[in-house]
C-alpha cells in the first residue's frame, strides 16, 4: 500500500497530527498506511462488513508485529530475558466484544510503538447508525464507497452520507471523495430486490455529486487532486476530489 498512487497524491497537511475517519475501510490497508506515512494523531476505520473489520484488526496487529521483528533483526539480538516467543503479550480489552490486542514488549520508534493506540477499526453502518465516533474529524476518507451506499439506500441514503460527513467534519476539514462512475452501477443492479428497486429510482448520478456537496451540503471548495492514477489497480483509477468545509 505504500506504493498506492492514491496515497502518493494525498497531502501530509491533511493528516499529520489530525483526527481522521475512513468510511468503508475494507481490510484497513489504506487506513493503516495513512497512520504510518502521515503520522495522524488518530484514525478510525469503519465498515459494515464484520469479516472485513476482523481482517483489518489482524492486519494492524501484523503490521506492528512486522515492525517489531525488523527492529530486533536490525539490533541483532533480543533484549535480556526476552525471546521470540515472548515479543507480544496478549491483553483483553474492556470493550464489549472483548477484542484481543497485542502490546509490544520491545521499544521501537514512538510513532510505530503507538500504532495500536492511534488506529482503531469498528463494524458500523454509517448511513443508519454511527455510535463509535461522537468526536469530529479533520479529514474523512470516502474511497470507492458511494456506489454501494447508493445501491443499498438509494438517493436518500447518499444524501444522508453526505450530510453526516459534513456534521462530523471540523471547520476547515477535508473530505476525500472517490466515487464510482454511473456505468459501474449497472453490473450490480440485480444483487437483491432492494438494490434492483433502488437502481430504478436513482435520480442523482455521480457527475452531480460535486454540485450537491458544494451547493446543497455546504462545502466551500472542491479540488480534483487527480483525474487519472496510472499504475492503480484496475477499476480504481478514478478521480479523487478534495472538498473543504
Amino acid at each position: 500500500m505504500e506504493e498506492d498512487p492514491r496515497l502518493q497524491v494525498f497531502k501530509r497537511e491533511w493528516f499529520e497530527n489530525k483526527d481522521c475517519l475512513d468510511i468503508g475501510c475494507n481490510q484497513g490497508l489504506v487506513t493503516i498506511t495513512i497512520a504510518k506515512k502521515f503520522f495522524c494523531r488518530s484514525i478510525v476505520g469503519i465498515d459494515i462488513d464484520k469479516g472485513l473489520i476482523d481482517d483489518a484488526k489482524c492486519n494492524l496487529r501484523n503490521t506492528v508485529r512486522k515492525k517489531q521483528s525488523q527492529d530486533i533483526l536490525a539490533r541483532g539480538s533480543f533484549p535480556e530475558g526476552l525471546n521470540s516467543g515472548a515479543l507480544y503479550e496478549r491483553n483483553v480489552s474492556q470493550s464489549s466484544n472483548e477484542e484481543i490486542l497485542y502490546t509490544q514488549c520491545y521499544p521501537s520508534h514512538p510513532r510505530e510503538h503507538d500504532l495500536l493506540q492511534r488506529v482503531s477499526f469498528h463494524c458500523e453502518n454509517f448511513v443508519e447508525n454511527m455510535n463509535v465516533c461522537p468526536q469530529k474529524f479533520h479529514a474523512i476518507l470516502c474511497l470507492s464507497v458511494t456506489k454501494w451506499i447508493h445501491l443499498n439506500w438509494g438517493d436518500s441514503g447518499l444524501l444522508a452520507l453526505f450530510s453526516k460527513i459534513w456534521r462530523l467534519l471540523k471547520p476547515g476539514g477535508v473530505l476525500l471523495l472517490e466515487s464510482q462512475p454511473w456505468e459501474s452501477y449497472k453490473r450490480y443492479r440485480r444483487l437483491s430486490e432492494a438494490i434492483r428497486t433502488n437502481y430504478s429510482n436513482i435520480h442523482l448520478h455521480p457527475d452531480q455529486f460535486r454540485d450537491i456537496l458544494l451547493d446543497k451540503v455546504g462545502f466551500r471548495s472542491a479540488d480534483t487532486i487527480t483525474d487519472n492514477l496510472s499504475g492503480t489497480v484496475a477499476g480504481f483509477d478514478r478521480p479523487i476530489i478534495a472538498f473543504k468545509k
